[in-house]
C-alpha cells in the first residue's frame, strides 16, 4: 500500500474503532491491514493506535495525526475534484464571536448546508486571536479592527454602536449631553485580547473622535459579560444595536449621547496568508458575505 492509502485506512480505522470493520469497508485482507499500520508507526517513531480486546483508539499522537490525514486526504480529494468539476467537499473549522453566529450566521446556515451537503463544517466560539496554522482553524469571524499583518481579511459588514446604560445608572449618575459632561461617570471596561487593557469610550461627531477612558470597577471579556454589566448598572457600555434591541425594548438599557455615536465597528473574516484557499473556503467566504448587509443599524 502506498503512503496515501495507509493514510485513508488508518482514518477508516479511528472512525470505525476496529481493524476489521475498516479493512473490510476497504476490501483489503485483514492481516494486511495491520501491517501497514505497524509499518506506519514504525516510520514515524510513534504509537498511533492504543489496542485492545474490544476496540481501537487513537494515542494523543494518533489523534494529531488522524487530524492531519483527514484534512490533507481532503485537500488531495479537493485538488482531483477541480478536474472532475466536483461539488466542494471536506472538513471546514471556523471560529467566531457567538453573537454573530446567533444572530446571523446560524439562522442562515440550513441554506449554506443544503447547498454544500458535502463540506464537513465545524463551528466553534471566541473572541481570542487564534492562531489559525497551529489549532487548524480555516478562518475566523472577528469584530473590530484587526491589525494581523499574517492574515488575510475581507471585510463583510460594519455595526453601527450605540452607548447605553441601565435606568438605575442614569439616575444615580445623569444623563450626560456631550462627551465633556462624562466626568464622574464611569464605564464597565471591556479588556482587549491582544493588549489585555480596557478598551476607552469613543464618541463621534462630523469627523472629530473623542477617545475618553473613563474609571471603571468591573474589567469584563465576553459580550454577553458586557452587556449584562451594563443592565447591571455596572457602568456605560458601547455595543452594537443589534445586540441590544431587545434591553433597550425593555426598558433594561437606555440610550446615552445619541448625537455623538461611537464609530461603527468592521466585521471581518480572516485567513492565514500560507493557507491555500479551499473551494469549501471560497464558497463559505462568499456565502458569509452575501448573507450580511453592507451596514447593520
Amino acid at each position: 500500500m502506498d503512503r496515501i492509502d495507509v493514510m485513508r485506512l488508518f482514518v477508516r480505522i479511528v472512525e470505525r474503532g476496529s481493524f476489521a470493520q475498516a479493512a473490510r469497508d476497504l476490501q483489503i485482507p485483514r492481516p494486511t491491514a495491520t501491517h501497514a499500520i505497524q509499518r506506519l508507526e514504525a516510520d514515524l517513531g510513534v504509537r498511533l493506535l492504543e489496542r485492545t480486546t474490544r476496540t481501537v483508539r487513537p494515542t494523543l499522537d494518533g489523534a494529531l495525526y488522524h487530524e492531519r490525514c483527514v484534512r490533507l486526504l481532503a485537500d488531495l480529494d479537493e485538488v482531483e475534484s477541480v478536474f472532475r468539476n466536483a461539488e466542494p467537499k471536506g472538513p471546514l473549522r471556523v471560529d467566531m464571536q457567538g453573537t454573530i453566529a446567533r444572530f446571523f450566521v446560524l439562522p442562515a446556515l440550513p441554506g449554506f448546508i443544503a447547498r454544500y451537503p458535502d463540506i464537513s463544517l465545524s463551528l466553534s466560539e471566541g473572541d481570542r486571536m487564534v492562531d489559525l496554522i497551529t489549532e487548524g482553524v480555516d478562518c475566523v469571524v472577528r469584530a473590530g479592527d484587526l491589525s494581523d499583518s499574517s492574515l488575510i481579511g475581507r471585510r463583510i459588514t460594519m455595526f453601527e454602536q450605540l452607548t447605553l446604560a441601565s435606568p438605575d445608572y442614569v439616575k444615580r449618575h445623569g444623563m450626560p449631553s456631550t462627551p465633556a459632561d462624562l466626568d464622574g461617570h464611569r464605564m464597565v471596561a471591556y479588556s482587549a485580547s491582544t493588549t489585555g487593557q480596557p478598551y476607552p469610550m469613543e464618541f463621534e461627531k462630523n469627523g472629530r473622535i473623542w477617545e475618553i477612558p473613563l474609571p471603571y470597577d468591573v474589567v469584563v471579556r465576553g459580550a454577553e459579560l458586557y452587556t449584562a454589566s451594563g443592565v447591571a448598572g455596572l457602568g456605560l457600555i458601547q455595543v452594537p444595536h443589534y445586540r441590544v434591541a431587545h434591553q433597550i425594548a425593555a426598558g433594561q438599557l437606555v440610550r446615552i449621547l445619541d448625537a455623538f455615536p461611537p464609530p461603527p465597528i468592521p466585521v471581518s473574516v480572516l485567513y492565514p496568508q500560507s493557507r491555500h484557499l479551499s473551494s469549501r473556503l471560497r464558497v463559505f467566504i462568499d456565502w458569509l458575505a452575501g448573507i450580511f448587509p453592507n451596514r447593520i443599524p
